[in-house]
């Protein structure tokens, strides 16, 4: 019967500790934006990757993941490769608009991941099917003029965009 009862407390002593030390989808939130703020963007990254993978559908998770992937844009997060740094980035980007489209980051997101797609990795095809999925569903968003004329200049350098301008006039 001893035996039993030392089992029973090692137990719930073992439930108790761990379930204690789970922080809560603020409290993941909050460290984030803390590392962040301290430049320390590996551990920023912890804090937001645990928070997605603990509480996807928390009402955080939008707005964590949209800062998330512009730590990856910015090629914050340490010991990645600058490309694959920003596939994860555009893949981060896109996601918002598919696991929450009705958030106020989905527009953003969505663009941002055409954006990614077409100016950091060069992948016109997937940026312009995500650029017209943009203005398909975000017919009146304040991006749309933007993406438009990220369509029109997709692949041109700087010179042939201003010459192309100039020649307009």
């Amino acid at each position: 019967m001893k035996i039993k009862s030392v089992l029973l407390f090692i137990v719930a002593s073992f439930i108790f500790f761990n379930c204690s030390d789970k922080k809560s989808a603020s409290e993941l939130y909050n460290d984030g934006e803390k590392f962040s703020g301290e430049q320390n963007y590996s551990e920023a990254a912890k804090s937001f990757e645990e928070l997605l993978t603990e509480f996807p559908d928390d009402t955080l998770a939008p707005i964590t993941t949209a800062k998330l992937a512009s730590m990856y844009q910015n090629k914050l997060v340490p010991n990645i490769a600058e490309i694959e740094s920003f596939r994860k980035a555009a893949e981060l980007f896109k996601s918002i608009y598919q696991k929450f489209p009705d958030s106020e980051q989905s527009p953003t997101g969505l663009f941002m991941a055409g954006f990614v797609e077409a100016n950091e990795l060069n992948d016109f095809d997937s940026a312009t099917k995500t650029y017209n999925l943009f203005i398909e569903i975000y017919p009146d968003h304040e991006l749309v003029v933007s993406a438009k004329e990220e369509l029109e200049n997709m692949g041109l350098t700087p010179e042939e965009i201003l010459q192309k301008n100039l020649s307009r006039q």
